[in-house]
């Protein structure tokens, strides 16, 4: 990923937020062909110190459950568009249209796996995170027949990165007034990813 020192960041605190806000991620593979191919998928992120370890699962149809090794996942954070005629800084031939984002590239080894007693451990786990987050309690009952043979159609991952890129492209390559403005209008737009770069915005100029 092409990373300006200005955007470029270390702290994987901020993987951690950027995992926290949306655990729906791209992994990227390359296939038999030599062609890359690219899966959509919810994760659960775990990270002790500096070792991050990202699951999910396949459907059992998806060609690329059945890659082994390396893998780029990208982490996506909100993104917004910067129009130049906001910036109190008129120099017009170096004031361009541009977009701010954060986003994670995490390049790292798949590893699979399709037992009955770690297939439903993750779907579990899943469950339990993502339905809190919409206020309903549907869970995996290991004890059900029904439930368990749902698990012959996944292929669980798991996902180590050896190396975790970070890129907040934030308007740090501004001067502070204008920084100020552009945080400002996308904080007053009604797009939520906007209002969402606003704040990451103002959070590194406290």
């Amino acid at each position: 990923m092409y990373t300006p020192r200005a955007f470029a960041e270390t702290d994987l605190a901020h993987l951690d937020a950027l995992l926290a806000a949306d655990p729906f991620v791209t992994l990227v593979t390359t296939g038999e062909d030599g062609h890359p191919f690219a899966s959509h998928l919810p994760v659960l992120y775990r990270r002790e110190g500096e070792r991050v370890t990202i699951e999910g699962h396949w459907a059992r149809p998806n060609p690329q459950n059945h890659h082994v090794g390396p893998a780029l996942m990208i982490v996506h954070g909100p993104h917004a568009y910067v129009s130049p005629s906001w910036y109190p800084d008129k120099e017009a031939a170096a004031r361009v249209p541009t977009w701010n984002y954060a986003v994670a590239h995490l390049s790292g080894t798949v590893e699979r796996f399709e037992d009955e007693s770690a297939l439903g451990d993750l779907v579990s786990r899943l469950s339990d995170r993502f339905e809190a987050s919409v206020g309903q309690s549907w869970r995996f009952e290991p004890e059900r027949d029904d439930h368990r043979r749902q698990l012959r159609g996944i292929v669980g991952f798991r996902f180590v990165p050896g190396r975790i890129e970070l890129k907040f492209k934030l308007s740090q390559n501004h001067p502070v007034a204008n920084r100020e403005v552009v945080a400002t209008r996308l904080g007053e737009m009604v797009a939520p990813g906007a209002r969402a770069v606003a704040a990451m915005m103002r959070a590194r100029a406290d």
